[in-house]
């Protein structure tokens, strides 16, 4: 007699895909900030960085899921 397993789905990792999006914008913008500043920009490579380090690379670690994902979260966890 064979009996079903339930297979359990993979394990999402703490980032989405949008925190990647993020994270990966906020490392373009400091590599082109230091290639920048190694052809000796003094005004636009120490923005890029600040943008890069201080701005894109926060959001990218602490953007949440967004809206829809926690609403369906929610319901899976509650049966609804």
């Amino acid at each position: 007699m064979a009996t079903k397993r339930n297979v359990a789905a993979p394990e999402q990792g703490f980032f989405t895909r949008r925190n990647w999006q993020w994270l990966i914008a906020g490392g373009v913008v400091i590599i082109a900030g230091f290639i920048s500043l190694s052809m000796g920009s003094i005004t636009l490579a120490p923005i890029l960085l600040v943008l890069g380090y201080c701005v894109l690379i926060p959001i990218g670690i602490l953007a949440g899921p967004p809206k829809d994902d926690a609403d369906s979260e929610v319901s899976q966890v509650t049966g609804e």
